[in-house]
């Protein structure tokens, strides 16, 4: 992101305002981003406007006793044509107006339904297909998801990913490992539970990596100042995809406190405001590591490219039913591959082997998860 606009403050100057709260919601290019505190204290200044446009860093607002509250946040105020000699004021974030110039639509003609009568993306889309444009709105509008620009979006990951590729000194680990158990026992404590309480398998996987992390620390956190900076939370982010295409991976922050159950309610959770785009800062900037998981289907494997600052990330391929030698016998086994990309400034092939080793080892007892 470069930037967004405020479209709602949700607390007031002189209001009390306490760690983990949300007190602004702020519009950008991957959709509404609930701006969240991290001190207790009293909202003094508010430095942006709604409807104000700031550039990922600048201050927004001022907390009592905190130097300063820097968050993303972003503001497009235009003057419209008219036929009056008075200009129209148009309020309109940057994700409007980028769509309505790729849709061809004059700004001076849309009625606004958002905060303070600001255009939003939604009210383009309704004009364009009022003034018959509707055709070339829905060819385009396939590209779209939940408010978010996944043309812009694709071209931000594939600047992320050439970064990374080019900045980073991927090394690559693999291992096979056997979930059979973890599937068996996944299928027992759904039919006991109702159905709106049934894990996905996804879940027990999350949950090992998170302990598989507490293990081998050391490819959990981020590459800065030359140096690797050990995180004291595991936050895992989780690659969700997005209707019409499109990745995103927020945070599930401290995962490793997280039991199975509470992991699922998350992850539900995420997975629907992700896809309505609606995240919070935190969820965008807190991983800490990163899971790949092509869940369903028949890829064995997946060679996952590190997101920086990031020092590894874990690419799971399907589960898939093969022949497996157990105890000297070949039996029919559900079996995983997970990959492991590292950061071989941070880490290396023996310490990947390690996290491996032990997240299959954490696998063969899932109940104990």
């Amino acid at each position: 992101m470069e930037g967004g606009t405020v479209v709602e403050w949700l607390k007031q100057p002189g209001d009390e305002v306490h760690h983990g709260e949300i007190i602004a919601v702020v519009e950008t290019d991957k959709g509404a981003i609930e701006i969240e505190v991290f001190e207790d204290g009293i909202l003094k200044d508010i430095a942006a406007a709604v409807g104000e446009y700031r550039d990922v860093g600048d201050v927004i607002a001022q907390i009592e006793g905190v130097a300063g509250a820097g968050v993303t946040s972003s503001e497009s105020v235009a003057v419209g044509g008219s036929d009056t000699s008075t200009p129209r004021r148009i309020r309109v974030s940057p994700a409007a107006r980028r769509r309505a110039k790729d849709l061809d639509v004059d700004l001076d003609i849309v009625s606004g339904t958002g905060v303070a009568g600001a255009i939003t993306i939604s009210d383009v889309e309704r004009t364009a297909g009022a003034t018959g444009q509707g055709a070339e709105a829905e060819a385009k509008l396939e590209n779209r998801a939940a408010g978010i620009d996944l043309v812009r979006m694709r071209s931000a990951i594939g600047a992320a990913m050439t970064r990374s590729k080019r900045e980073i000194p991927h090394y690559y680990v693999s291992a096979t490992i056997d979930v059979t158990r973890m599937t068996s026992w996944l299928a027992t404590f759904n039919e006991e539970v109702p159905v709106a309480e049934r894990i996905l398998p996804a879940v027990p996987l999350i949950k090992a990596v998170a302990r598989a992390l507490d293990q081998v620390p050391q490819i959990n956190g981020t590459w800065a100042d030359d140096a690797f900076q050990a995180s004291k939370e595991i936050n895992i982010g989780v690659v969700i995809a997005l209707r019409g295409g499109g990745l995103v991976a927020p945070a599930i922050l401290n995962t490793n406190e997280l039991s199975v159950a509470e992991l699922m309610a998350k992850l539900r959770d995420l997975s629907g405001r992700v896809r309505q785009g609606h995240m919070r800062g935190s969820e965008l900037t807190g991983s800490t590591f990163t899971i790949s998981n092509v869940g369903e289907g028949n890829v064995e494997a997946i060679l996952p490219i590190i997101y920086p600052p990031q020092v590894a990330i874990l690419g799971i391929g399907s589960i898939n039913v093969r022949p497996w030698v157990v105890d000297g016998e070949v039996r029919r086994r559900q079996l995983i591959t997970a990959t492991l990309a590292g950061d071989h400034r941070a880490s290396d092939g023996r310490i990947g082997a390690r996290f491996l080793g032990a997240l299959d080892k954490l696998l063969q007892e899932p109940e104990a998860l």
